[in-house]
């Protein structure tokens, strides 16, 4: 049990670093302003470096998951940047039904499998 805690300690110092990393370099705080994309904004994104993987995130929940969704939501101009809390609340709830309609999934505002791949290649 000591090594699994180990490695997850030393998994998160990983992430936390390159997530520092990210910060600094500019890339993981979002555009520069909101003016949108009749400002003369390219498609460029932030890298959402927070999670990695695929598991049911609800409404209600708070972390790395659903901080990962709001940046990947924000990123396609779901979600304001603003909103990038880690709690997933009625906000991001409404981006991600949003979301889920306008790529037609199910628009049950859950990041499930299949919102989770589309966040990820739309």
């Amino acid at each position: 049990m000591k090594t699994n805690a180990l490695n997850h300690v030393v998994m998160r110092t990983a992430v936390l670093t390159a997530t520092a990393g990210l910060l600094t370099a500019g890339l993981l705080t979002g555009p520069a302003s909101a003016a949108g994309p009749s400002a003369g904004r390219t498609d460029t994104m932030a890298a959402c470096a927070y999670y990695n993987g695929n598991a049911l995130t609800v409404y209600g929940q708070r972390g790395d998951r659903v901080s990962q969704a709001q940046c990947l939501l924000a990123n396609r101009r779901y979600l304001p940047w603003g909103d990038v809390t880690g709690y997933f609340g009625p906000k991001t709830r409404a981006a991600v039904k949003k979301f889920q309609s306008r790529h037609h999934l199910t628009a049950d505002g859950k990041v499930g499998k299949k919102t989770w791949y589309a966040l990820y290649h739309a």
